[in-house]
């Protein structure tokens, strides 16, 4: 009995110790996403991007004092966590209601951008990692997919330096296809409901797609926003499938019978999507769960941006910034043709 309480009270110090250990660089990472999100509110502009960039300029922070342990803690745990709350955003029944035009503009849309991705890296003499995670970032749904599968990508001493970059400029072209995409409508002549699928289906970020439509109408910035939680729910099945061919790659070999192991937040991801959709969820409960998910993901990107620097961003040079151009183009060029080929 004495043992049995002495291990416990070993136990319970451990745990203690860990938090204590976590919380300088948490609060911190906590504190400066309150002032990115205050900047943004009062200002304008992502929040995302504020908070990447004022943690960048605390850089010296993540790499020795009491601070390490918590940042790490919200570039990675945090992260996680706020990616499996993003299924709040997303019901079954509202991908249903679409209808089959932009399901199909989706399904073929986001694979096609990332295979487009990954030869045009190649061809500009990218790493695999970074076509991969670029063409996710503009194919599914921005900063949140680039987020999303960095956490299964193999990671290297390229990896933050990667995403980071990524997230940058997936952040602001998308905050530019927000002010010049409503403008193209018109002259591409499409209706409310093509407009809104196009806004959904080639704009990045969430919050870009939203200010896009309903700056054009109530109805496109519906139509918008539901085009692109359908983008948002193919990080499933683009998330999966990079962590199989990851696993496979890396030589991880598994007992016969057995099957890859599923990244714990992807089935998180899944769950709350189920549970949202049962409709046995209060509101009050979803909507929380979708703030907390947008704290999560301000929270990780100071933590992240800690661990990188704009001189190692500097060098990366021209290639990534034409690889993440292009493929916007390339994503636009192919949702137009696919709603002049389905009138």
């Amino acid at each position: 009995m004495a043992h049995t309480e002495k291990q416990s009270l070993t136990q319970n110090s451990a745990i203690v110790q860990k938090f204590t250990a976590l919380m300088p660089g948490f609060l911190l990472c906590f504190v400066i996403g309150m002032s990115a999100k205050f900047i943004s509110e009062h200002h304008g502009g992502p929040t995302i991007l504020y908070a990447l960039l004022m943690g960048m300029a605390l850089n010296y922070l993540s790499t020795e004092g009491s601070c390490v342990a918590g940042i790490q803690f919200s570039a990675k745990s945090v992260l996680r966590f706020g990616i499996a709350l993003l299924g709040a955003r997303i019901t079954i029944e509202q991908l249903m209601s679409l209808g089959i035009t932009p399901i199909v503009l989706v399904l073929i849309g986001v694979p096609a951008t990332i295979f487009f991705s990954y030869v045009l890296g190649r061809w500009l003499k990218l790493g695999k990692a970074q076509s991969i995670l670029a063409g996710a970032s503009v194919g599914i749904c921005g900063a949140s997919a680039a987020l999303a599968v960095s956490a299964v990508l193999p990671e290297d001493k390229e990896s933050e330096k990667n995403l980071i970059f990524t997230v940058i400029c997936v952040t602001g072209l998308s905050t530019v296809a927000m002010i010049l995409y409503p403008l193209l409508v018109p002259i591409l002549g499409f209706s409310e409901a093509e407009s809104g699928i196009f806004l959904g289906a080639t704009i990045h970020d969430v919050a870009q797609v939203v200010g896009a439509g309903y700056m054009i109408s109530d109805s496109v910035g519906d139509v918008a926003t539901f085009t692109k939680l359908l983008r948002v729910a193919m990080l499933v099945p683009v998330v999966l499938v990079i962590s199989i061919v990851v696993a496979r790659q890396s030589g991880q070999k598994k007992k016969e019978g057995s099957s890859v192991a599923l990244p714990g937040f992807l089935i998180a991801f899944v769950l709350v999507v189920l549970a949202n959709s049962s409709g046995y969820v209060p509101p009050v409960i979803t909507d929380a769960m979708v703030d907390l998910s947008r704290w999560c993901l301000i929270v990780a990107m100071v933590g992240l941006g800690m661990k990188a620097s704009f001189k190692e961003l500097a060098a990366m040079g021209w290639r990534p910034i034409v690889l993440m151009v292009t493929e916007t183009v390339f994503l636009a060029a192919l949702v137009t043709v696919g709603l002049y080929i389905t009138r």
